[in-house]
């Protein structure tokens, strides 16, 4: 297992041994009943005191993700990472069953030995539930009855049938030329001049980050993030070996005066930001604040990294123009997803980006993948171009009527001490509750009354966040989102009660 300490660190050695296993249980990449390395073992291999290790294993036993008993080993519990269940699996016949977990138990025990360099992977252990779960507020997407498609399938197939030369060759690295020039009017409307010369198509917004990362950072490498971000970007950044240091937001977005001073101590590589409809707050950053940060880039010649996936969701006025569009001198990398608003399954986003800051991330994108699929870019070319606007504006009114309904429940039903603020635009609700509570064990206890949500711990970076959770207001229909928020009001309500008046004995360190 691969530990990457910073001996020069505040946080102790043994709190970042243990946040680091504790980060890998919970995404999954650690499976429960697994055997971890001993303390001697673990010793040896990152050259600290057997007390250390003691120290890191203690922590990760006392919030219950590890069991130890003397002369047996250390094993894993399972109890922070029960978000997801065995996926089906085909036995090569063409019969489908479940793995459980006793048939790979300690014959695989050995696999621990195998290295790897993946700190956490909460984007992939959040992604799905178990099939109990009926209101799943998990994820963050619309419903798919909302999405057109029919559409975008009608177009794909007239384009494979009718265009057999073009679906035999393969397509740009780039991507293609029409799309691109089909993005570049789309954001002219919205005030970003971007010309196809300056653009790169890439299978969604996650890719688009992850290349960013490889390019661009590395172990020890300063990036800035958002106190609370999305979880995806975490993971991607995480496993570069990069710094990463969070900026609290209030209602303007990123607390910009704390970013400067952190500056002044640690100088940036990269900032990554979601000003618009961020996710997974809801807040959308100032056009004064958009201003200060991109300051702040050129000062210190760094990157800015805007995603971009919700700004065409605003529900009353249009979000301010893009930090992007007020860039002169090619340090932001501007990333628009278009997956969610129009097909997450034909994952398709668009990078814009100058100079050899483009160059650099084509060539990775051409390492990646060899460009993506050409049939998938087609037809969402012809629906942008043709249909997109009146779509879109026709979806912004459904995706209020359900925010409204949200927000009637919450009124009605919302447990003593919780907070909300409604979102200008996007999918998302950030919940608050009073009070510092077991955030896994809530989230154990909603899963089993049916309805899932994404825990804030998983939109932090290396903090056991336990008072906040997204929901997504988007993601089904209005009557089943007022039965899945009534259901996780009364579960909220319940485990709070339960918890009042019982402070905890001892308060982990994760």
């Amino acid at each position: 297992m691969h530990i990457e300490l910073k001996r020069g660190s505040s946080t102790k050695l043994y709190v970042q041994i243990a946040l680091t296993i504790a980060d890998r249980i919970r995404s999954g990449l650690i499976e429960p009943g697994t055997r971890l390395p001993s303390v001697r073992k673990m010793t040896v291999d990152l050259g600290v005191s057997l007390v250390t290790v003691s120290k890191a294993y203690a922590e990760l036993e006392a919030i219950q993700l590890i069991s130890c008993s003397q002369g047996k080993g250390c094993y894993v519990t399972g109890l922070g990472a029960s978000t997801t269940t065995p996926q089906p699996q085909e036995d090569g016949t063409g019969n489908v069953h479940r793995k459980r977990s006793s048939d790979t138990g300690a014959a695989l025990n050995w696999q621990m030995t195998l290295i790897d360099y993946l700190p956490r992977a909460q984007l992939w252990r959040h992604f799905d539930v178990s099939p109990q779960v009926r209101h799943e507020l998990h994820m963050s997407a619309i419903q798919p009855e909302l999405l057109p498609t029919r559409d975008i399938i009608d177009s794909a197939y007239h384009l494979s049938s009718d265009h057999t030369d073009r679906m035999a060759a393969y397509g740009s690295f780039q991507g293609d030329w029409e799309l691109r020039q089909t993005f570049a009017a789309h954001f002219n409307s919205r005030g970003l001049q971007a010309a196809p010369e300056r653009m790169l198509i890439t299978s969604g917004a996650q890719q688009g980050i992850d290349l960013v990362a490889r390019t661009f950072v590395g172990p020890g490498d300063v990036v800035y993030m958002e106190a609370p971000t999305y979880t995806g970007a975490i993971d991607v950044f995480t496993s570069r070996g990069a710094k990463i240091i969070t900026v609290p937001m209030d209602d303007e977005g990123m607390r910009i005066d704390l970013l400067t001073r952190l500056c002044d101590t640690y100088a940036p590589k990269l900032i990554y930001t979601v000003p618009t409809h961020h996710n997974p707050t809801g807040i959308t950053m100032s056009a004064r604040r958009r201003a200060q940060l991109l300051n702040i880039a050129q000062s210190y010649h760094c990157l800015i990294l805007e995603d971009d996936p919700f700004a065409d969701l605003y529900f009353h006025e249009p979000p301010p123009a893009s930090i992007k569009s007020m860039d002169n001198a090619g340090h932001v990398v501007y990333i628009k997803s278009f997956s969610k608003v129009l097909s997450p399954g034909c994952r398709v986003a668009c990078a814009i980006a100058d100079g050899s800051v483009l160059t650099r991330l084509v060539a990775a994108k051409s390492t990646a993948d060899l460009g993506s699929p050409l049939l998938t870019q087609k037809a969402l070319q012809t629906y942008i171009q043709n249909q997109y606007d009146v779509y879109v504006r026709e979806l912004r009114e459904k995706l209020y009527a359900r925010l409204c309904a949200a927000s009637e429940v919450l009124d009605e039903h919302a447990a003593k001490g919780m907070q909300w603020r409604l979102p200008d635009g996007g999918l998302n609700l950030w919940l608050e509750l009073h009070g510092n509570f077991d955030i896994h064990e809530l989230h154990r206890q909603s899963l089993a009354a049916g309805v899932s949500f994404l825990p804030g711990s998983a939109c932090f970076v290396g903090e056991s966040d336990t008072s906040s959770l997204r929901i997504c207001f988007t993601v089904t229909s209005e009557e089943a989102l007022r039965q899945g928020l009534i259901t996780l009001c009364d579960v909220i309500e319940r485990y709070t009660s339960q918890q009042a008046g019982s402070a905890a004995d001892r308060l982990p360190l994760i």
